[in-house]
């Protein structure tokens, strides 16, 4: 793996710092900065403060209270490049670190646009009248994407039975749909220009697939992509993806970049212009030994 130019990181890390702060309390914890969603949406992460040391397992001990005290997720996030020590502080002070491919778009890369056989690319519109129901649709097709992972390992049910998830339209409809705050606080993202959210939208199902892009003036970051378990390897996830990066160099970003949820994960989008140059590390409490 080529190195890439050491400005990229130091881009990164101006991106994630300045990701959360139009959304939320930064409070400093030691050489970590915690991040606390003000109002609705999805909850933020720690990460180490830019310029600091490598935290010390105190400092995530510290942060881990903060977060049960706050009542939110006990996540940590990090580039392995930026602060490498940190991946040994983590598993020392109880965190499990999925180490995420980090992979930036080659642009002359970039694969073109190329038609959905009975399905189209469709950006939500924050003003439009359907915008709740669109996002809400989104997000249920983002839970149950991410809660079967597209390379998933079979699992036997009650009975012994091998069982790989095939929820598709029904389970998505019958999600809890988000609080109306919620989906106003998304709408007012969407109106800034920082978030963007696409679908793929198939003629007989709706929306089975979806993602966004986040934007801090000239870094984009790719986020999101799942695709329904029951339409899965059409191709959906691929060619969204190539379409939300392509949104963000129009919009003015020259790095475009995503975290893979894993290397096969990683080799399809390869196939679509991306490179990996790093690790993106995302923590998070050790399940409890049984």
């Amino acid at each position: 793996m080529a190195l890439p130019n050491p400005d990229v990181f130091a881009r990164l890390e101006r991106f994630y710092d300045a990701v959360p702060r139009d959304a939320a309390v930064a409070e400093d914890i030691g050489n970590l900065v915690l991040f606390v969603r003000d109002g609705a949406g999805w909850p933020f992460y720690a990460r180490p403060r830019i310029g600091a040391p490598t935290p010390s397992a105190a400092d995530v001990t510290a942060v881990r209270q903060r977060q049960r005290d706050l009542g939110i997720a006990e996540a940590f996030e990090w580039v392995h490049e930026t602060t490498p020590d940190l991946l040994a502080v983590a598993r020392s002070a109880g965190l499990e670190v999925l180490l995420a491919p980090l992979m930036v778009l080659q642009r002359a890369a970039l694969v073109p646009d190329l038609p959905l056989p009975g399905a189209r690319i469709r950006v939500l519109d924050p003003a439009a009248p359907g915008y709740a129901d669109d996002l809400a649709a989104s997000r249920a097709v983002a839970h149950l994407g991410f809660a079967a992972p597209a390379t998933p390992m079979p699992t036997p049910d009650a009975d012994g039975k091998l069982v790989i998830s095939t929820a598709g339209p029904r389970e998505r409809d019958a999600a809890p749909r988000p609080e109306q705050a919620e989906v106003e606080a998304s709408r007012q993202r969407a109106l800034s220009g920082r978030h963007t959210t696409a679908v793929v939208e198939s003629d007989a199902d709706g929306i089975v697939a979806s993602g966004m892009v986040q934007q801090v003036g000239d870094v984009a970051e790719v986020a999101g992509v799942a695709t329904l378990p029951s339409v899965r390897r059409r191709g959906y996830a691929s060619q969204l993806t190539a379409s939300l990066a392509r949104q963000a160099l129009q919009a003015g970003a020259d790095l475009v970049f995503l975290s893979a949820g894993d290397d096969d994960v990683a080799r399809l989008y390869s196939k679509i212009g991306f490179r990996r140059i790093g690790t993106a590390c995302i923590a998070e409490p050790a399940p409890a030994p049984m």
